[in-house]
């Protein structure tokens, strides 16, 4: 979990343990050097350790256990303090008249509480403090008539299903893994046997997943929008451009929890190899499962939601194309960080917004979300850096807010058929045609040969777009390989006197160049700036660490799990089949790339077929001979 400051992290702690019926106290904290800021502090239950020898003789009773449960909190970016470990276990009885009479709770005044302590709709749920050294807790904020404490039992959300839904989960279940045997499915149950959370994912999806796991989007529209199915999709983009499903689930609730059982088993499906970027929206409790599970992964918020947010923060603003220009211009064209940020600072203030809470809070987060700040990051197309693209969800126009469990189930094999079929017929155009050239540089040449054609058409836009690069000059350098230009693009139909500058390195021995705008993280190609560089200097053809196989059309996608032979147990006659059953579905994949391969997948499927009818007979001769034989000796 993470706070806004110390005092929230403490409070809410200190309201566990009111709840449960221990007190707390500071047992350390520390310092930046040279500085009163504190930044990190350990927590823990007020019968931690034991009494000291100056202690051991006075006549105040003993009351610590040597009890080890704690909280250790971190600062870390944005001001926040995260908790960076927890230990639930009591190692004594609680003690709610005592707890209460404490330090730490008496501090607490009603006001206080009323204001910190959680509701059932807000984090309690997103650890599992109540679930700790047992499920039960004293209520000690009310008794009964007899004076004895009402025990209540914390339970998480189960999903919400309606009468038949199950029945409708196990049937599509049992149906789709009947024609997939790579279709894999967990549920999360609760100590009952109650259904909580729920992932799925087909063996398309899961080998989709080897070819285009750099970039996933986490799309929780249907969880946010209040769709009567709790639908979470993890969706990929293929060498089309197109959105592609990884997987699905179904959660109970929004909670830390949820979503790092969800993650966690969506991993555990992928054989434990995380995404190098991850998209989503804005939750706490869905950012706070991405750390945890996704550690080393670079987390950024999906750009149009943030627009989406800043819009609907400023109601007098909303409809005024003023404003949504200044913010698109300040947003997406700045391309250094100090200038986004004198930028942001004149429009908060021309507009009169500097005091709304929204757009403060995500200015606190610009990191996460603002293009100028993730230029390291690779997108490949997915962070809708051009103004006005939105992401689409992957099941829009399928899936609607009234959409019920049953019919969701109807349709989502067809919303699949539908999608693969499309990237099928992308696959055949890319192959069939030659794209229509538009200059006579080598370096469209070159990809019309390579990429697909939705891919070639986005970067033919840069190929048309060199002709606005007007200026060059050259960056004193000291002679070494590595050169740094000064581009100058005019943004109208007359050349300006001062064009837009866009800095350019280009590294002559080991054929880099990186341009300011960053297109090729952003996109997945080189914008004009770099390409104006390459041509002037020499250059006849795209170095070939700029060309990526997750766009070209050549590049043999098989989606079936490559498995081998070596992990094949041959007394088993199940694996045979699921060997077998994999090995021809490739053959399958294969022969449907083109004519000549189908022809030539039919033929060798007609002398397997050949081989192994000839191999029948024989044994069927052999047994018919022993037999004769047998019954020869015996006359």
């Amino acid at each position: 979990m993470e706070f806004e400051s110390y005092d929230d992290a403490y409070n809410y702690y200190n309201c566990y343990a009111k709840e449960l019926g221990f007190a707390i106290r500071v047992k350390s904290s520390w310092t930046k050097r040279n500085s009163k800021e504190k930044r990190g502090a350990v927590l823990c239950c007020n019968c931690e350790g034991f009494k000291t020898l100056k202690e051991v003789n006075s006549r105040r009773k003993e009351t610590r256990t040597g009890c080890l449960a704690m909280i250790r909190l971190r600062l870390v970016e944005f001001n926040r303090w995260r908790v960076d470990e927890v230990k639930l276990e009591h190692n004594h009885s609680f003690d709610p008249e005592r707890a209460q009479n404490s330090k730490s709770h008496k501090r607490m005044d009603t006001g206080t509480k009323r204001k910190v302590e959680p509701t059932i709709d807000v984090e309690v749920r997103t650890i599992k403090l109540y679930r700790g050294s047992g499920l039960d807790a004293i209520d000690h904020q009310g008794l009964n008539s007899n004076g004895e404490s009402k025990i209540h039992v914390y339970k998480p959300r189960l999903l919400l299903l309606k009468k038949g839904d199950a029945q409708v989960i196990h049937n599509f279940f049992h149906r789709v893994q009947l024609t997939d045997p790579n279709f894999f499915y967990v549920m999360d149950l609760y100590e009952e046997g109650l259904l909580r959370n729920v992932f799925w994912i087909n063996s398309r999806c899961r080998a989709a997943y080897n070819y285009f796991n750099d970039v996933v989007a986490f799309d929780t529209t249907c969880l946010s929008s209040n769709f009567e199915i709790p639908l979470f999709a993890f969706v990929g983009i293929n060498h089309h451009g197109q959105s592609i499903l990884l997987g699905c689930g179904l959660l109970a609730d929004e909670t830390l929890e949820a979503y790092v059982w969800l993650l966690r088993a969506w991993l555990t499906c992928m054989s434990g190899r995380p995404p190098q970027t991850i998209i989503s929206n804005r939750c706490k409790a869905l950012q706070g499962a991405i750390a945890e599970v996704f550690p080393r992964a670079h987390h950024r918020l999906c750009l149009s939601y943030v627009m989406q947010s800043i819009l609907e923060s400023v109601d007098e603003l909303q409809e005024s194309e003023t404003f949504y220009a200044v913010l698109s211009r300040t947003i997406y064209e700045y391309v250094k960080v100090e200038e986004f940020e004198m930028a942001w600072e004149d429009m908060i203030q021309h507009f009169g917004i500097k005091n709304n809470e929204c757009i403060q809070s995500l200015y606190n987060e610009r990191e996460r979300w603002a293009p100028v700040f993730s230029k390291d990051t690779f997108f490949a197309g997915m962070y809708n850096c051009q103004k006005g693209d939105w992401i689409i969800p992957f099941f829009h126009g399928y899936v609607h807010q009234q959409t019920s469990l049953k019919e969701f189930f109807d349709i989502h094999e067809l919303v699949l058929h539908k999608k693969q079929e499309m990237e099928t017929h992308k696959d055949l155009e890319s192959s069939d045609l030659s794209p229509l050239l538009k200059s006579r540089c080598l370096f469209e040449l070159q990809l019309a040969k390579l990429y697909t054609m939705e891919i070639f058409s986005k970067f033919q836009d840069e190929i048309v777009m060199m002709s606005s690069c007007f200026s060059l000059s050259q960056v004193e350098t000291n002679g070494g390989p590595i050169m740094t230009f000064l581009v100058k693009e005019r943004e109208g139909e007359e050349i300006p006197r001062d064009g837009r500058a866009y800095e350019v390195m280009y590294d002559k021995a080991g054929g880099e160049v990186r341009c300011i705008c960053n297109c090729f993280n952003f996109k997945g190609y080189l914008c004009r700036h770099a390409l104006f560089i390459l041509s002037y200097n020499g250059i006849d053809e795209i170095p070939y660490q700029y060309i990526l196989s997750r766009w070209r059309k050549d590049f043999k996608r098989l989606y079936v799990p490559d498995i081998g032979c070596h992990n094949i147990d041959i007394t088993n006659p199940v694996q045979w089949f699921d060997h077998l059953y994999r090995r021809a579905t490739q053959i399958v994949q294969e022969g449907m790339t083109s004519q000549d391969h189908y022809m030539a997948a039919w033929q060798a499927l007609k002398e397997s077929l050949n081989k192994l009818c000839l191999k029948s007979l024989k044994n069927r001769f052999c047994s018919i001979l022993i037999l004769f034989l047998v019954f020869s000796f015996k006359s």
